[in-house]
């Protein structure tokens, strides 16, 4: 038997990561003959005594289509744990693990390209459903959340279409609009608000009542959570809605609630009937796309190569249709935003 590798996945689950986790087993064991550790519940599991469990070929057989992740998942941040850190490099070793493979985020693979300075052997594999981690086309996650939410757009056009509403349908997306562009384009919304773009909510109602005196007697607007929108009644301030100030280990509040704020002006505003829909969780949970079961898949076998090679700090990414490897400090050095091409694109269908 070879080397004994981990693997954890951290942050919010999405679809596809059982993908990865199934690829990493299969070309570990098979290829490579190297013994697989699953590290339960994130960076967490790294910090407790118990958190693992042997990852064989019959613990992975079948679940390429589950979603959701067999190892568990958190948010932690083991640099504001008590010796977080010094308890995860004595975990590692404790462990005989060569090397570990962070499957996440902006702040799981954050926490990696830290790690990967203070000595530890790791490679990180982008998971998220926003898709705006800097350095890869895409991230599994993604396609399968654009799609949830496009099917409840065209569900809610025929509602809205019949009583003659707005409808406003909040998506995810703390800060960027890659879910609202592409599931609000290809779902045929009048209206797109996305964190990249303030937007002026008078002349939102304005074309909203410009839609009705054509004979387009309702609207769908499609909203991210993360979006801010002026309003005048408060001196042009950009409204950022949250859930609550309780803030997760890495600082972050619950985002929420922006498409109640948005639906109740818009009502105000036109006179007109404005209903809202909060996608939130449904759009990272159920089984994932072909798409994101193949990218999971190559993302997962590129990352054992890489550790195969000993080439670690590094980040598996998509680029084109070629997978490669980026540094992780790269990786988590900014947040890839929407472009202004596609941002016009969309703008040409508003209204």
């Amino acid at each position: 038997m070879g080397k004994k590798i981990g693997i954890l996945t951290g942050g919010g689950d999405c679809p596809g990561l059982n993908a990865v986790i199934r690829a990493v087993v299969r070309k570990s064991i098979i290829i490579y003959d190297y013994q697989v550790v699953g590290i339960l519940k994130g960076w967490r599991g790294l910090m407790e005594y118990g958190l693992t469990e042997e990852l064989n070929l019959d613990k992975i057989s079948g679940i390429i289509h589950r979603g959701g992740t067999i190892i568990k998942t958190s948010r932690t941040n083991p640099f504001k744990e008590k010796d977080g850190v010094k308890r995860i490099i004595e975990k590692k070793k404790a462990l005989g693990l060569s090397a570990i493979i962070a499957v996440g985020g902006e702040d799981t693979l954050g926490v990696a390209a830290k790690l990967f300075e203070e000595g530890v052997e790791i490679v990180g594999v982008p998971k998220t459903i926003d898709n705006d981690i800097w350095g890869t086309d895409y991230t599994f996650g993604f396609d399968t959340a654009v799609n949830i939410a496009m099917d409840a757009i065209d569900r809610v056009h025929t509602t809205a279409e019949s009583h003659n509403r707005v409808m406003v349908v909040e998506v995810m997306g703390r800060h960027t609009g890659w879910i609202a562009i592409e599931a609000g384009v290809a779902g045929g919304a009048d209206f797109i608000l996305i964190p990249e773009k303030s937007m002026d909510l008078d002349k939102i109602c304005d074309a909203i009542c410009k839609r009705h005196q054509r004979g387009r007697d309702f609207s769908v607007v499609v909203v991210a959570e993360g979006a801010k929108v002026a309003i005048q009644e408060k001196k042009e301030e950009e409204v950022f809605v949250v859930q609550d100030d309780k803030e997760d280990a890495f600082g972050h509040v619950r985002l929420g609630g922006i498409g109640k704020l948005l639906a109740s002006e818009i009502e105000k505003r036109t006179g007109f009937e404005t209903r809202f829909v909060i996608l939130g969780h449904i759009q990272r949970g159920g089984s994932p796309t072909a798409f994101d079961r193949m990218l999971g898949t190559r993302f997962g076998v590129a990352a054992v190569d890489l550790v195969h090679k000993g080439e670690f700090g590094k980040m598996v990414s998509l680029r084109g249709n070629k997978i490669v490897a980026i540094d992780l400090k790269e990786a988590t050095s900014k947040t890839k935003r929407i472009d202004d091409q596609l941002y016009e694109i969309a703008e040409v269908f508003f209204g």
